[in-house]
C-alpha cells in the first residue's frame, strides 16, 4: 500500500470540512432559531448530512492507502502548524462518527419536538459532533486537545440540559444512598460531576504531551514517528513509559474506564438522543481512537528495542477490570438507560483490552483491529439501543424497567429492532457485527505472547456471559410477562400505549439492520479492515504481520480462519448468559426476587452490585465530603477564631494605630518637611564621620 501525501484539491477540501461543517452549523443554528425552532432543526439535519457526505467522500481514497494530511500555519514562535491527517484509521473513525451522529440528528428532531430550549440543544449537538471530528482528523496531538476539551464542554451542557433539575430527569432512586452518599442525582449535579471527573484524566494527558514536547519539540504525529530520537532520551532518562500512561489517563476519563467510570452512570441525566450521542459515537470513543492513534507508535519503538511493554499492561488490564467491573453493575439494575450505561464502559474496556493487548503480541494487527472493529460494532448497536430506549421512556414516561412490560404487542417495531440491536451486543452466534468482533477480541487475546494473556482471556469470556444475561434481562423486563401497574395506570387515565413516530424509529431501525446485515458478512467485514489495518500499520509505522505456517483448525469452511477455541468461548459464553436470561426475564420460571433473597449471599452480592461496589460512595467520601468537611471545620475552628478575630483585635488596630502616625507626619507644611529632611541628613552625615 503506498501512501500519498495529496495536495490542495477535493479530499483536502473534505478533510478540513468535515470538522469545520459542524461548528459553522453550531454558530448558525441560533440566528436560525429565532426565526423558527422547526427551520433550526431542519438546517441541523442538513449540515449533519452534509458533513457525513464530505466523510464518505475521503473513504475510497483512505480504503485504497490514500492519506491525506495538510497543514496551515498556527503557532509560528514554536514552529506548530495546524493541520489535518486523513489516514485511514482517521477516515474509517470519520465516518462511524458523522454517520451515526447524523441518524441520532433526525432521531431528535422527534424526541426533542417542543422542548423550549431546542435551539441550544442543535447548537450544542452541532458543537459535539465538531469538536470530535477534530479530535478525529487532528494531525497533532494540541489541536486535538482543543477538540478534546470541546467534547468536554458539550458534555457538560448535554448532560446538565433540563438544568431546571425537575424529578422526571434526575436519575437513580429517590432517598436511595450507599454508605451515607446518596445515589439520586440531578442534571445538574451530574453535569459537574462528568465535568470534573473527566479533567482529572485530561490534566494528566497535558501533562504527557508536553511532556512528549520537552524531548521532541513537536506535537505532530508524523514527526513523532519520524524521527523517533526523542523516544530513545525519554526512555534513557525513565519517562517515556510516564509518558505514555499520562496520555493514556486522559483516555481513561473520557471513556469512562476505571477508576475514572462513575460519570458516566450519571450522564444519563441527559436527553437520550444526547446519550445515544455521548455512549456510541463520540464522547467515549474518543479515549478509545486516541489509544489507536498513539498504540501504534508505541509499538513501533518497542519494535526498536525501546521497552514499552508496561504500557500496554496497563491499558489491557483497565480494560479487563473495567470490562468485568461495570457488566457486574448492569446486571441488577432498574433503570433501562443506567443498564445501557453500564454496557458502554463495559464494551468500552473490551476495545481497551484489545488494543493493549495488540502491543503485548507478535501480530500487532490482530488485537487493533479487533478493538476497532468492536468500536464501529459497538458504536451502531449501542445508538440503536440507547434511541430505542428514549422512545420507551416517551411513551412510558418512566426510566424504570419494573415500570414496563408486556410491551411487544403495543411497540411491535421497537420490539424487533431492540432484539437486533441487543443480539449484537450480546454476540449472537454468526448473524451480528458484535459476535464477530468479540470474537476477533478474544482470539487476539488467547494468541498473545504474554503471560497476562489467559486471565485477560478468562475476564473477557466471563464479562461475556454477564452480558448476555443483562441483555436479555432487559428485553425481558420491557416486552414479557404481564404490564406493570404504571402501564395499566397509564391505560386507566386515558393514554394510549403506541410506538413512537417515525422520525424515531426510522434511524435506530437503520442501525438495528445494519448491526445484522454487516453480521451476515461480518467474518469478511472484519477481514477486510484487517487487511486495510495491515497495510496502514505496515506504511505509517513499519509494522509488519508476522507470517506463519497456517494450521488447520478443523473447522469447515468459512470458520476455517477462526480460533477454535475463541469460538467455542463465544458461544458458550453467549449461550450460558442468553440462557439464564431467557429463564429468569421471558420464560419466567424462576422468580428473581425470590432467589435474591434465598441466601444471604446472594443477598449481600446483589447489595454489593447494587450499591456500585461502593467504588461511587468512595470516590464521593475520599474526594468530595470529607474534604468539605474538613474545610468547614478549618473555617469554624482556625478562620473564624484565630484568623478573623486576631485580624479584628491585633493586626488591625496595628495597622489602624501606624496609620494615625504616618498621617500625623503629613502636616502639608513644606518646612515642616525641609527640617525632617535636613536632620536626616545630618545623622546621615554624622554616622559617616564615626
Amino acid at each position: 500500500m503506498a501512501i500519498d501525501v495529496m495536495g490542495f484539491d477535493v479530499g483536502t477540501v473534505a478533510a478540513w470540512a468535515v470538522w469545520i461543517i459542524p461548528f459553522v452549523a453550531a454558530l448558525v443554528v441560533p440566528g436560525i432559531g429565532k426565526g423558527s425552532k422547526k427551520a433550526s432543526g431542519y438546517f441541523a439535519v442538513g449540515m449533519a448530512l452534509f458533513s457525513a457526505l464530505f466523510a464518505a467522500a475521503m473513504l475510497p481514497d483512505a480504503l485504497a492507502g490514500h492519506e491525506i494530511h495538510d497543514q496551515v500555519s498556527w503557532i509560528d514562535t514554536i514552529g506548530l502548524k495546524a493541520g489535518v491527517l486523513a489516514d485511514p484509521l482517521a477516515v474509517i473513525m470519520a465516518n462511524v462518527v458523522s454517520w451515526v451522529s447524523f441518524l441520532i440528528i433526525v432521531y431528535s428532531t422527534g424526541y426533542m419536538k417542543g422542548d423550549k430550549d431546542i435551539v441550544r440543544f442543535w447548537f450544542w449537538m452541532m458543537f459535539f459532533i465538531g469538536s470530535m471530528q477534530l479530535i478525529v482528523l487532528s494531525d497533532n496531538l494540541l489541536q486535538l486537545f482543543f477538540g478534546w476539551e470541546g467534547v468536554g464542554l458539550a458534555s457538560y451542557a448535554l448532560i446538565a440540559f433540563w438544568y431546571r433539575d425537575k424529578a422526571q430527569h434526575h436519575v437513580g432512586k429517590e432517598g436511595y444512598s450507599a454508605l451515607g452518599i446518596s445515589e439520586y442525582y440531578s442534571p445538574t449535579h451530574a453535569g459537574m460531576k462528568a465535568f470534573i471527573m473527566t479533567k482529572v484524566g485530561d490534566v494528566m494527558m497535558l501533562a504527557g504531551m508536553f511532556l512528549i514536547f520537552a524531548f521532541a519539540g513537536t506535537f505532530g504525529f508524523k514527526e513523532l514517528i519520524g524521527d523517533t530520537t526523542w523516544a530513545v532520551n525519554m526512555s534513557a532518562a525513565g519517562l517515556l513509559v510516564p509518558a505514555g500512561v499520562l496520555l493514556f489517563g486522559g483516555a481513561v476519563g473520557k471513556s469512562a474506564q476505571f477508576p475514572l467510570n462513575e460519570w458516566l452512570l450519571e450522564a444519563m441525566t441527559g436527553p437520550s438522543a444526547v446519550s445515544a450521542l455521548i455512549h456510541a459515537a463520540t464522547m467515549v470513543k474518543a479515549g478509545v481512537f486516541l489509544v489507536a492513534r498513539i498504540g501504534p507508535l508505541f509499538f513501533a519503538l518497542a519494535a526498536a528495542g525501546i521497552m514499552v511493554d508496561q504500557f500496554f499492561e496497563i491499558i489491557a488490564w483497565v480494560g479487563a477490570i473495567t470490562a468485568l467491573l461495570l457488566a457486574t453493575q448492569a446486571v441488577v439494575n432498574t433503570e433501562i438507560k443506567k443498564v445501557l450505561a453500564y454496557s458502554t464502559g463495559s464494551q468500552i474496556g473490551y476495545m481497551m483490552m484489545a488494543l493493549g493487548v495488540a502491543g503485548l503480541s507478535e501480530q500487532f494487527v490482530d488485537g487493533y483491529t479487533a478493538g476497532f472493529f468492536h468500536l464501529i460494532s459497538h458504536a451502531m448497536f449501542k445508538a440503536s439501543l440507547f434511541m430505542a430506549a428514549g422512545s420507551l421512556l416517551h411513551v412510558v414516561g418512566s426510566r424504570f424497567m419494573t415500570d414496563m412490560g408486556g410491551l411487544r404487542k403495543h411497540m411491535r417495531k421497537t420490539y424487533v429492532f431492540m432484539w437486533a440491536a441487543g443480539l449484537a451486543l450480546m454476540g449472537a452466534p454468526f448473524i451480528t457485527t458484535g459476535f464477530w468482533s468479540k470474537d476477533a477480541i478474544f482470539a487476539a487475546v488467547f494468541e498473545a505472547s504474554s503471560p497476562w494473556a489467559m486471565p485477560i482471556f478468562i475476564i473477557a469470556v466471563l464479562t461475556a456471559v454477564i452480558t448476555a444475561f443483562y441483555t436479555t434481562r432487559m428485553i425481558g423486563m420491557i416486552f414479557f410477562g404481564p404490564k406493570s401497574k404504571h402501564i395499566e395506570k397509564m391505560e386507566k387515565e386515558g393514554h394510549h400505549i403506541h410506538e413512537a413516530p417515525r422520525s424515531m424509529w426510522i434511524p435506530y431501525g437503520i442501525l438495528a439492520t445494519l448491526t445484522i446485515g454487516i453480521g451476515i458478512i461480518g467474518f469478511s467485514a472484519e477481514g477486510g479492515i484487517h487487511e486495510v489495518f495491515t497495510d496502514y500499520l505496515d506504511q505509517s509505522f513499519g509494522i509488519r504481520t508476522v507470517q506463519h505456517a497456517v494450521e488447520s483448525s478443523g473447522l469447515p469452511g468459512i470458520l476455517a480462519g477462526l480460533n477454535p477455541i475463541a469460538l467455542g468461548a463465544s458461544l458458550i459464553a453467549f449461550a450460558i448468559g442468553f440462557g439464564l436470561g431467557y429463564i429468569f426475564y421471558i420464560a419466567r420460571w424462576v422468580d428473581p426476587a425470590k432467589f435474591i433473597n434465598s441466601n444471604i449471599f446472594f443477598y449481600s452480592f446483589h447489595k454489593l452490585l447494587l450499591n456500585r461496589w461502593y467504588l461511587n460512595a468512595m470516590i464521593y467520601w475520599g474526594f468530595v465530603t470529607t474534604p468539605l468537611w474538613i474545610a468547614r471545620g478549618v473555617s469554624r475552628y482556625f478562620e473564624k477564631p484565630v484568623i478573623d478575630l486576631g485580624m479584628n483585635m491585633g493586626f488591625e488596630r496595628a495597622v489602624a494605630w501606624t496609620a494615625r502616625v504616618v498621617q500625623g507626619t503629613q502636616t502639608g507644611v513644606a518646612q515642616s518637611y525641609l527640617f525632617v529632611f535636613s536632620a536626616g541628613l545630618l545623622f546621615v552625615v554624622l554616622i559617616l564621620l564615626v
